[in-house]
């Protein structure tokens, strides 16, 4: 019993640690940039992919969806990249 009490008095004598320290991004700022670019051309191939009129026209079946992959290719590049070093 007396470990306990021991335990209980020294929790109330330490004094709270305050971190300031500012937190830190998981990515840098190129990552972000080219992620944004990335959900962009994802838009753009859906929106090349809307549409009610010539449901098989080309730029529906081939285009739209070569666009729609290289923004998710992209996407998966932006999250790889190691964020340069300062």
């Amino acid at each position: 019993m007396p470990l306990q009490q021991t335990k209980t008095a020294a929790s109330k004598t330490q004094a709270p640690v305050n971190n300031t320290t500012p937190g830190q991004f998981i990515f840098g700022k190129d990552n972000y940039l080219w992620l944004i670019i990335s959900i962009a051309i994802v838009a753009f191939g859906f929106v090349l992919m809307s549409g009610t009129t010539d449901i098989y026209s080309t730029t529906k079946i081939v285009i739209a969806p070569i666009v729609v992959l290289a923004g998710f290719g992209l996407g998966f590049y932006a999250i790889l990249k190691k964020p340069t070093a300062k």
